[in-house]
């Protein structure tokens, strides 16, 4: 099993950070739609109609989310952490994804890159600038 850990800094207030990664209808705006998504823990969540799933852990609004993450029905155990936090002017986001089977390493550390967190950050930034 692998670890993939990821930081981010986002130039964008962390209360629009925190509704990209909760808010469906932002979720859909950046990439990751069709998505359903809650603020709530135990609650279910699905990304990209369906090809992400799992629930929410741990919620901290605006600091923490914790999710068990399957990406197929092979795989269980996988657990992401979200983490938020202010620096001045910018977010900087934390991803840490445990429990990943050796097999599938490579294709989620690019995926959290280019489906997930770079277009997350992308849009955020851009909708500050425009704001």
């Amino acid at each position: 099993m692998k670890t993939i850990h990821q930081q981010y800094r986002i130039n964008a207030p962390l209360a629009i950070v925190w509704q990209a990664l909760t808010n469906p209808k932002v979720i859909n705006q950046w990439g990751g739609g069709n998505a359903t998504m809650s603020e709530k823990e135990g609650e279910p969540f699905t990304l990209w109609g369906g090809e992400i799933w799992g629930k929410n852990i741990e919620v901290i609004k605006e600091s923490k989310l914790v999710q068990e993450w399957h990406d197929d029905k092979t795989t269980n155990g996988m657990r992401v952490t979200l983490t938020l936090e202010k620096e001045k002017d910018i977010t900087r986001l934390t991803l840490l994804h445990e429990h990943i089977p050796d097999n599938k390493y490579d294709d989620l550390n690019k995926g959290w890159k280019e489906y997930y967190l770079q277009p997350l950050s992308d849009f955020v930034t851009m909708q500050t600038t425009e704001s």
